[in-house]
């Protein structure tokens, strides 16, 4: 296999003969895996619907699977080892109870991967191949599997929010990203920076110091126990992001009655609509989408997110999102098994490798 394309150019696989391709998503995040396989083409008289840039993300065939266990990262970035632990014997289940002797493509989204991917970029392929036989994958970072399976292959910017935050924008020549540097540098706007805002609030409170909130340190002491016990019970915990976001829907809940609650949650709505901006394509009429868990809080950061995103992005249109993560890396993993992949190719966000023999041609200097 090679790596096929360079920033900004479209990447186009081969083409597979007739006959239907199935294809393995996989989505690596906080939470564990999720693996899921989907079928595409013409099998005979059958037909398995064929993705097209309007079309719903590709049926899943099977699945998903899912792993409890988040993948570790060591001291080149994301294991490639702990991934594969994971993914084979869920891959080759799926595989055996649908049938099928081969994959046409395999997309694998992962967090972290634009700044933690090295050892999956050096690894995965190789190990991919001589495990399953896979000659085209497609190694995604997460932001780029939740803006494919919210928007597909057109030109528009997602936000996608849950424990963290990140915006991502494509032209469809190049990404942008903004934000998505974690809960200790940013995330602005996530589940992990409104819980930790809520948190300060509470403590805020419990201090007797300006722009505190009763009503949170009440919830805060409920959830959490004791305030001075919090530093404990949050700064050892390598979940602690996590946790954090865990307080979010509490805040949200207190929004009617709690102005502090309420600030917090525009002040996320704003950051949001600033990390969009950066990243949205100036020209035409791109597609907004939003993704992730945050937004399931309703009109508490609906309503004011709505309007910021008017006030930054007046010629942005909004649409639903199509999909989640998972369905985008069946997006992906099917558009390269149809040679038909016109997402931007990026070394840190979007490496596809191809057909040609991985570890004779491989060049992990390549962009």
């Amino acid at each position: 296999m090679t790596p096929d394309g360079t920033h900004g150019d479209q990447v186009r696989a081969p083409a597979h003969g007739p006959g239907p391709s199935v294809v393995l998503a996989v989505d690596s995040g906080g939470s564990g895996l999720r693996v899921a396989l989907g079928a595409h083409g013409v099998a005979g008289d059958a037909v398995v619907p064929v993705h097209r840039e309007d079309a719903a993300p590709p049926a899943r065939l099977g699945g998903p699977l899912t792993s409890e266990e988040p993948v570790r990262t060591g001291p080149r970035g994301i294991s490639s080892r702990h991934l594969l632990d994971q993914l084979l014997p869920m891959a080759r289940r799926l595989m055996a109870e649908a049938g099928a002797e081969r994959l046409g493509a395999v997309a694998v989204g992962a967090a972290g991967l634009a700044t933690l991917g090295d050892e999956l970029r050096d690894e995965l392929p190789a190990a991919l191949e001589r495990e399953l036989g896979v000659r085209r994958l497609a190694l995604a970072a997460d932001a780029v599997t939740a803006y494919t399976g919210a928007l597909g292959a057109r030109p528009g910017v997602v936000i996608a929010a849950g424990t963290g935050m990140i915006a991502t924008g494509t032209d469809l020549t190049s990404w942008r990203r903004a934000d998505g540097w974690g809960h200790l540098l940013g995330d602005c706007g996530g589940g992990a920076w409104i819980g930790r805002a809520g948190l300060e609030a509470a403590l805020r409170a419990f201090d007797g110091r300006a722009g505190g909130s009763a009503p949170l340190l009440a919830r805060a002491e409920a959830v959490f126990g004791p305030p001075p016990e919090l530093p404990g019970l949050l700064y050892p915990r390598t979940d602690r992001a996590a946790v954090l976001a865990s307080f979010a829907p509490e805040v949200a809940g207190l929004c009617a009655d709690d102005p502090v609650s309420s600030r917090i949650l525009r002040t996320a709505a704003r950051h949001m609509a600033e990390a969009a901006a950066a990243v949205c394509p100036a020209d035409g009429e791109p597609r907004l989408a939003l993704t992730g868990g945050v937004f399931t809080m309703g009109a508490a950061l609906l309503g004011p997110l709505t309007r910021e995103l008017a006030e930054r992005l007046p010629h942005a249109r909004h649409v639903p999102a199509a999909g989640d993560p998972l369905d985008g890396a069946l997006r992906i993993a099917a558009d390269l098994a149809d040679g038909r992949l016109a997402l931007p190719a990026d070394e840190r966000m979007l490496c596809v490798v191809t057909e040609k023999p991985y570890r004779e041609t491989h060049d992990t200097n390549s962009p």
